[in-house]
């Protein structure tokens, strides 16, 4: 293969036709070659996401660069095919120029997101929402709403680039059919992607970016999501070694909260990350986290073995037992919804200073959520082993606000519950550390009862007598 600085060796078929046996990629904000023509485009895109999502499936190819070459052999072999029938009918061959514009545009088609990639792109976009092919709404940073042009001819041409894209992204190849409507995989860039079809009467994409990956406790006070008591109290906690737990709303902030709270983790501590779809990125800042261990869910194939489970499916229940083994000091668990929530428990009783996330209206809320978890995870339990089992491991829940305001989005941190062991009804008894102040923001209200290891761990206990808290005035316009 010639590189992708170089021209492309070329070929003489048999039947006179010149074929590219490479293509090169496009440089970055090259334009394709207008004389490719769309309709081919669509028409060799289509055989081409057939043929590699076929070879992808029965021989995996891990290497993103790998893929890509196989992907220009079977567009080289496909237009090859295409412009010998073109000669055995009496037509005139493809100039080379527009081979290489309709293979350029193929492999565009094929690698990149087609007409959402330019969303992707923008640093400004947080969620992009796709209610069938024409009905797409953009969440921007600023609050704002905004319809965008459609990004699909029809909903079968947006199923096909889902398809394609689940054949060819992560580690494990996804399916995304009818058999197995449901789609959910990380991006290149990091961003989330869940869509289903076939159970509704039209696709539905939902796409949530992570605009900021490097942050810490500091850079969340400059946003507004904490004041300086609570980033202090939390930079103690951590380094105490308090299990965590973060709770709030879908896009609330949560998983952005975890990062800053690893972020204060010492760099030599070895600890894990166990997400169902890489979110949290902290393996992929090496300088902060050298020892970091990243564990990511496989949702296995469409063939389920004895037991009822997907072949080669591993779960976050796996990945949490397996983590227990590998010497780690901390485990972090990108989101509790299922049966995973009892090996997070345990990983809490016996660890020190983990972390995890839960969807929750408020933090009292969460205590109840988890032991409905714990009930549902197919073992047999009553609520007052699960509720002493969530008293004996979990030292904080920590809660997020969302709140939208004349159409700007606010996110800050309005609780902050301590667990105390169980109380006189066999529920955990809990103290209300920090609460809603007049505007919701939250401000000391109780010291906690392990206040002498968050002294030790660097605390400034006198900043709990800050009863407002250091939040700005909201009329400064700091909210």
């Amino acid at each position: 293969m010639t590189g992708l600085d170089e021209r492309p060796a070329l070929l003489f078929a048999p039947t006179g036709l010149v074929v590219p046996t490479a293509i090169p990629e496009l440089a970055a904000g090259e334009p394709v070659l207008p004389v490719a023509d769309p309709a081919m485009v669509r028409l060799v895109r289509a055989v081409v996401a057939e043929r590699l999502a076929e070879r992808l499936q029965n021989q995996p190819i891990q290497a993103p660069d790998a893929r890509r070459e196989l992907a220009r052999s079977l567009v080289a072999a496909e237009l090859s095919e295409r412009g010998r029938e073109r000669v055995r009918r009496g037509e005139e061959p493809w100039p080379v120029d527009v081979e290489l514009a309709t293979a350029r545009a193929v492999m565009a088609a094929l690698f990149g997101l087609g007409r959402l990639q330019p969303l992707i792109d923008d640093p400004d976009v947080e969620n992009i929402e796709v209610d069938g092919y024409d009905q797409v709404w953009v969440s921007y940073a600023d609050g704002r709403d905004v319809r965008h042009p459609p990004v699909a001819d029809s909903d079968a041409e947006l199923i096909e680039a889902l398809q394609l894209l689940a054949a060819r992204t992560g580690g494990a190849e996804r399916t995304f059919t009818s058999a197995h409507p449901a789609l959910h995989l990380r991006l290149e860039d990091g961003s989330r992607l869940a869509a289903v079809a076939w159970t509704t009467p039209k696709p539905h994409v939902v796409i949530r970016r992570h605009r900021v990956r490097d942050i810490d406790l500091d850079d969340l006070i400059t946003l507004g999501t904490l004041d300086t008591v609570l980033a202090g109290f939390l930079r103690a906690a951590v380094r105490a070694g308090k299990n965590i737990v973060v709770t709030g709303l879908q896009n609330a902030g949560k998983t952005t909260l975890i990062r800053a709270l690893a972020n204060e983790f010492d760099p030599m501590e070895r600890f894990a990350t166990i997400e169902k779809e890489y979110e949290l990125h902290l393996h992929d800042m090496p300088d902060r986290h050298p020892r970091v261990v990243a564990l990511e869910a496989r949702e296995g194939s469409a063939e389920h073995d004895a037991a009822g489970r997907r072949a080669g499916e591993v779960t976050l229940s796996d990945l949490v037992v397996d983590a227990l083994r590998l010497n780690l000091r901390r485990i972090i668990v990108g989101e509790v919804r299922g049966p995973e929530v009892l090996p997070m428990l345990e990983a809490m009783s016996t660890g020190d200073g983990s972390l995890c996330t839960l969807h929750a209206r408020t933090a009292a809320h969460a205590i109840d959520r988890i032991v409905t978890l714990c009930l549902s995870a197919g073992v047999h339990m009553t609520d007052t082993f699960a509720y002493r089992l969530l008293a004996g491991s979990v030292d904080l829940f920590v809660h997020i606000e969302l709140l939208t305001e004349h159409g700007q989005r606010h996110r800050y941190v309005s609780q902050v519950l301590e667990v105390n062991g169980l109380g006189e009804t066999n529920r955990p008894a809990t103290t209300a550390v920090f609460g809603p102040g007049l505007d919701g923001r939250a401000v000391p209200l109780h010291q906690p009862g392990f206040l002498h290891e968050l002294v030790r761990a660097g605390f400034d206990e006198h900043l709990l007598d800050q009863r407002d808290g250091t939040w700005p005035s909201p009329v400064d316009g700091a909210r």
